[in-house]
C-alpha cells in the first residue's frame, strides 16, 4: 500500500467515526538568507520599508544571486566595487529579459543604499547602479479576445470536482479581473451569501475591498462547494487541491490551469498565464465603455496612468478612432 493510499484510508476511517480530520501539518523548511547582513536587510525591508513578504522574498533572492557572484570573484560586501555590480548585471542581461534585469538592478540599488546607511559600506554605490533602459508601455499587455475567453470557460469539464473548482476560479478571474494571488487567497468567510457580496484582499497591500457577487459566479461557487470541494477539511480557504493534503492552491497551479483549459479549447497564444484573464477583463470593460477610473480601482492600480496600458489592448475601441490608411 502506498503512502497516499494509506492516508486516504485513514481519512475514510475518520469520516466513518464521525470525527474531524486533523489539520495537515506540512514541515516548514525555511531557507535563511546567505549571510547575517542579508538577513538584516530583510528585516529592514519589513520594518522600515513596509515591504510585503513577496517583495522581501524577491529582493533577497536577487541579493542571494549577487552574493554568489561576489563569492566567485573573491569579494565580500565590504570589498565590492561598482565594477562587480556592473559585471553581475551584464551577466544577468544575457540570461534574463530586460524587465527582469531592471528589477534585479533595483534590488541591488536598494541593498547598496542599506549597506551605506547602516555603516556596512564606506561608499554609497546606489546612485551609480545602472539598469537597462525601459520604455514605458514598450510591450502592450497581453490579452485574449473575449470570444477566446468564453471558449476557454466552456472547455472546462464540470463533471468532476477538479473541473468544478477550475471553472469557478477561471470565471472569477475573467469576470472580476482577479490575479492569481487574489483568487487563491479567498476564504469561505469572504463570501456573504445574504448580501451577495465578495470580500477580496490585495496580496501585496493587504487592502480589502468588496465586490458584488454576481449570479453566475455565485452559482459556480455554490456548485463547487456542494459537489467539488473536499469535505471534512479544517482550512477556511475557498479553493483547495483535490488531493491530500487538500492545501490551498499556488500561483503556478493557476498558470497550469489556464494553459490546460486553453489547450483543450484550442486557444493558441504564446503568453498564457494567470494575468492574461486579468488583462482580458480590463480590455473587455474598456470596450464596453466602463469608466477607466472604476476599472483602475477594481484592478488595484494606485497610478491613474496605469489604465492607459489597458486602452492599448482594447482593440474594438481603438478601431473606432483609427484613421484610414492612404492608398
Amino acid at each position: 500500500m502506498s503512502a497516499r493510499t494509506a492516508v486516504h484510508e485513514l481519512n475514510r476511517v475518520y469520516c466513518v467515526l464521525g470525527r474531524e480530520v486533523p489539520p495537515w501539518r506540512v514541515a516548514q523548511v525555511t531557507r535563511l538568507p546567505a549571510t547575517a547582513v542579508v538577513r538584516a536587510y530583510g528585516d529592514y525591508l519589513v520594518a522600515h520599508r513596509g515591504s510585503p513578504p513577496t517583495t522581501v522574498h524577491k529582493k533577497l533572492t536577487h541579493i542571494g544571486y549577487f552574493h554568489e557572484h561576489l563569492r566567485k570573484c573573491g569579494h565580500t560586501w565590504r570589498s565590492m566595487s561598482l565594477a562587480d555590480i556592473d559585471s553581475f548585471l551584464i551577466d544577468c542581461s544575457h540570461r534574463y529579459a530586460r524587465t527582469t534585469t531592471a528589477d534585479i538592478a533595483s534590488s541591488i540599488r536598494s541593498f547598496s543604499r542599506f549597506l551605506f546607511s547602516s555603516g556596512r559600506s564606506r561608499h554609497n554605490l546606489a546612485d551609480s547602479v545602472i539598469a537597462p533602459v525601459q520604455l514605458k508601455y514598450e510591450r502592450p499587455y497581453r490579452a485574449l479576445a473575449w470570444e477566446d475567453v468564453q471558449r476557454l470557460l466552456h472547455a472546462v469539464n464540470r463533471s468532476n470536482p477538479c473541473g468544478l473548482r477550475d471553472y469557478a476560479m477561471l470565471l472569477m478571474m475573467s469576470t472580476y479581473g482577479f490575479g492569481a494571488g487574489e483568487v487563491i487567497g479567498l476564504k469561505l468567510d469572504d463570501i456573504n451569501w445574504n448580501a451577495a457580496t465578495l470580500r477580496v484582499i490585495r496580496p501585496k497591500t493587504k487592502v480589502a475591498f468588496t465586490l458584488p457577487l454576481l449570479p453566475a459566479v455565485a452559482r459556480a461557487v455554490a456548485r463547487y462547494l456542494r459537489d467539488g470541494r473536499p469535505p471534512h477539511v479544517m482550512t477556511r480557504y475557498l479553493f483547495l487541491q483535490s488531493k491530500l493534503p487538500f492545501a490551498p492552491l499556488t500561483g503556478s497551479a493557476i498558470r497550469y490551469m489556464v494553459v490546460k483549459h486553453a489547450t483543450t479549447a484550442g486557444v493558441a497564444a504564446p503568453f498564457l498565464g494567470s494575468h492574461v484573464l486579468r488583462h482580458s477583463n480590463a480590455s473587455r470593460q474598456i470596450d464596453l465603455g466602463a469608466d477607466p477610473q472604476v476599472i483602475s480601482d477594481i484592478l488595484g492600480h494606485r497610478d491613474p496612468d496605469s489604465i492607459s496600458a489597458y486602452v492599448r489592448i482594447a482593440t474594438e475601441t481603438l478601431r473606432d478612432v483609427s484613421l484610414p490608411v492612404p492608398t
